[in-house]
């Protein structure tokens, strides 16, 4: 077992997030969720630095590219391992995402939620090496 690991996972959908928040509780995470963009930055201007930091892009008012324009901008949990989780497939999307310095990119439609937790271990564990 592996050292705790935190996890803030951002969408505006509360029946994925209370989903995902079973998962990664039983994968040994300690998780945060947020709905929608301003409550994700209340809690990182408030101080959150979680490990890794789940964005879904398609959200109302600001979207998830915009609020990481803002995390970037504003410097906040430099140190999170940013993962966006979307069902958004557009190329344009996924590139500004990468220029975002993502490290990871995964698709709702084409993953079931155990192996979301999977590429999620999978892509932050390469930080720790």
């Amino acid at each position: 077992m592996s050292k705790k690991y935190t996890v803030l996972i951002v969408d505006d959908d509360k029946f994925l997030l209370d989903m995902y928040r079973k998962k990664f509780e039983r994968d040994g995470a300690v998780v945060d969720v947020a709905v929608g963009s301003e409550d994700t930055l209340a809690k990182l201007r408030g101080g959150a630095k979680p490990d890794i930091l789940i964005l879904d892009i398609i959200m109302p008012g600001m979207d998830g590219l915009e609020l990481l324009e803002v995390i970037r901008k504003e410097k906040l949990s430099p140190d999170s391992v940013v993962i966006m989780l979307t069902n958004e497939s557009n190329r344009e999307k996924i590139d500004k995402a990468k220029s975002l310095g993502i490290k990871g990119y995964i698709v709702k439609a084409t993953s079931i939620p155990t192996e979301v937790v999977e590429r999620v271990r999978e892509i932050a564990d390469l930080k720790t090496k």
